[in-house]
């Protein structure tokens, strides 16, 4: 039986899915999905795999695709990263049973991808990309589809799109960011590239950026045409956001423990899903946050939320929500998008443009006073568990003196004297 194509594929396979939660690196694992799902999701991929891995390393395909098969979890996309076209192929040979079609990275904006030759930063390589997508069409039984991030320039971003169209990709999501739209200087997502590529092209179009609500979700299909929208970070604080629901943060907490408990993944994944989820009432209840970096079980998690449900019940008897919401749209224990602040034009400030501006290095942020565990990387939130005083605060380490020779820390050493 031929494989299905472009519309035939989403309308058949995906069963025509309009809802899609996003591949996010240790975070879209099968419980989550399998939550998301349950609250409105119609279709997940899995998290980013890296496809020369996923080749030599029998134990990373079971623990990352194999161990992982479930019948609710379908539709399913499993995506790969690759700058390799053999390489690609052998791991999507390895992956197509057991998911409905296979993904390639082009839209990782991360440095780690820029070091590893992949996602964004192979979009300017479009006969290397071409020849992937080709070749993966011509062995693979399941379709393949691309993730990609915009150019600055629409008819550049088109031209691109209608290229992997043509190679041979049968459904194309788009973020409408460019890659040096990350981390502080993520802003707004452009719909108009979004948009103009649905024009241009005959194989169905997702949509990823700006969703936050449900309603977010129609506006963006209504202004792009799109066929579907893919939430990220929306989706992690709040996984009922395909519902149109805001439930309370400990439901959800609830819910996703026990689907752990069945599903079982790395407690690393679940600390950050609940960092994500109780992201703004963590922010007053301090206290707790160095509880839930510091548990180590299942139930020991269970507890920290059992804590903060009862902390949250006492304030809304007490009639304080709105007292502590923060300028919160809801009260900080409802389950909400965390919108990041929008990062200002070079030379303005406060609508007025500077004189002269001094250009910096925007980096990871930190918490105002001690490095806030949801925002540090995974091998310092280990550290942190194991010693909770430690800080990751760059300005609020002790200053050295530096040698002037080797630019080490300088140290004094005592005098010796020898006898002769």
């Amino acid at each position: 039986m031929p494989k299905l194509q472009g519309f035939e594929f989403w309308r058949t396979t995906l069963k025509g899915a309009r809802y899609v939660v996003a591949p996010m690196v240790d975070q879209s694992e099968l419980a989550w999905r399998l939550l998301s799902r349950r609250h409105g999701a119609e279709l997940c991929y899995t998290p980013m795999l890296h496809a020369q891995v996923f080749v030599r390393d029998p134990n990373y395909r079971r623990e990352n695709l194999y161990n992982e098969v479930c019948e609710e979890d379908r539709p399913l996309i499993a995506q790969f990263c690759a700058n390799d076209p053999e390489v690609f192929v052998q791991a999507a040979l390895l992956a197509q049973d057991y998911c409905d079609a296979i993904d390639l990275n082009l839209g990782c904006p991360q440095m780690i991808a820029k070091r590893g030759h992949y996602g964004a930063f192979l979009q300017e390589e479009w006969n290397l990309l071409e020849k992937m997508i080709t070749l993966g069409n011509e062995k693979i039984s399941v379709p393949i589809t691309c993730k990609i991030r915009v150019f600055s320039e629409i008819d550049k971003t088109v031209e691109y799109a209608k290229m992997l169209e043509k190679a041979g990709c049968q459904l194309l999501t788009v973020h409408g960011r460019t890659k040096e739209q990350k981390g502080a200087m993520t802003g707004i997502a452009s719909w108009e590239h979004i948009k103009a590529i649905r024009k241009a092209v005959n194989i169905p179009v997702f949509a990823n950026g700006n969703i936050q609500h449900l309603s977010d979700v129609q506006r963006c299909m209504d202004e792009t045409g799109v066929q579907g929208v893919m939430s990220a970070e929306g989706n992690l604080h709040n996984p009922a956001l395909f519902e149109g629901r805001s439930p309370p943060v400990w439901e959800m907490t609830e819910e996703y423990l026990e689907v752990v408990r069945q599903y079982p993944c790395s407690l690393s994944y679940v600390r950050a899903h609940l960092f994500k989820l109780w992201h703004h009432t963590l922010q007053i209840h301090q206290e707790l946050r160095e509880e839930l970096a510091k548990v180590k079980t299942l139930d020991g998690m269970a507890e920290v939320n059992r804590q903060l449900k009862e902390r949250c019940l006492e304030e809304m008897k007490e009639g304080e929500e709105q007292k502590s919401t923060g300028g919160l749209p809801f009260p900080h224990w409802i389950c909400q998008p965390y919108v990041r602040p929008v990062p200002k034009e070079p030379g303005s400030e406060n609508g007025h443009p500077k004189a002269q501006v001094k250009t910096v290095c925007v980096k990871r942020a930190l918490d105002e006073s001690d490095g806030a565990t949801e925002f540090l990387s995974k091998n310092k939130q280990k550290k942190k568990a194991r010693n909770p005083n430690k800080n990751f605060n760059l300005e609020q380490k002790p200053k050295y003196i530096r040698c002037e020779q080797c630019g080490n820390p300088k140290v004094s050493y005592p005098n010796f004297t020898t006898n002769k």
